[in-house]
């Protein structure tokens, strides 16, 4: 049985071919970018890439840019061939796929929203979320998995929430008004839920598959933009361009 990645390959493996694109001779470079050019100076210094823990990865194609957040980050360049059969083995070699899917489906008019926002934007983002959840969802419990301090802060002032994080750093610590339950939390906090709220990074770490369970998801942050628009998923990012 594929996994969702794999699928999420398999999908853009037939639109790069589709659109002619596979077999030309294009480089397309992805390379971590600091702190300041990624998010700026937003409000609060509790955000994961603020703390050294990820980078965000950038793919530019035909002046489109797509991003994907990793810890294990470096500079890739290659034709879309190549990095379509990249092994999807690590999260680096993933992080230059989706940043590379991401850039190609911006640069084809299929999604939106490709590049993090910043200064401000992730607590406009945030001011947002709740009223988007309970437009689209209705009112119920939430379980977050991974931490996003204006996300978590903002949905938890309405509902009940559960967050689950994989930072040590963060696990059994109140960020935000919001107890973080660590990786072995993950299946009881989702079976507590009404509906998942999840972070897009899920699809470069490999883990997405543990949160498409038929409960009512939505994805938020730049990361799986594409994966989103190549497979009908809900992604919430307002403010990023």
């Amino acid at each position: 049985m594929k996994s969702v990645l794999e699928i999420v390959r398999q999908r853009a493996l037939e639109l790069w071919t589709k659109e002619g694109i596979l077999d030309e001779n294009i480089t397309v470079t992805a390379a971590p970018l600091t702190v300041k050019e990624a998010i700026g100076t937003p409000e609060g210094n509790d955000f994961p890439i603020q703390k050294g823990k990820e980078k965000l990865m950038e793919a530019n194609f035909h002046g489109a840019r797509g991003q994907a957040f990793t810890d294990q980050y470096g500079n890739y360049t290659g034709t879309l061939r190549q990095i379509a059969a990249l092994s999807l083995d690590d999260n680096y070699h993933r992080a230059v796929f989706v940043s590379t899917m991401n850039a190609i489906c911006r640069s084809l008019g299929m999604t939106r929203n490709t590049v993090h926002c910043r200064d401000t934007g992730p607590a406009e983002c945030a001011r947002g979320v709740f009223q988007y959840i309970d437009d689209y969802y209705g009112k119920g419990r939430v379980t977050i998995i991974g931490f996003q301090p204006t996300l978590a802060q903002a949905v938890s002032s309405g509902t009940e929430v559960r967050l689950v994080d994989l930072d040590p750093d963060n696990i059994g610590q109140v960020k935000r008004g919001v107890l973080v339950e660590g990786g072995e939390a993950t299946q009881d906090a989702i079976d507590w839920a009404d509906m998942l709220l999840v972070t897009g990074t899920t699809l470069a770490n490999a883990s997405i598959d543990l949160f498409l369970t038929g409960k009512p998801v939505l994805f938020y942050g730049t990361t799986i933009a594409g994966a989103a628009s190549l497979m009908g998923w809900n992604r919430y990012c307002p403010q990023s361009s």
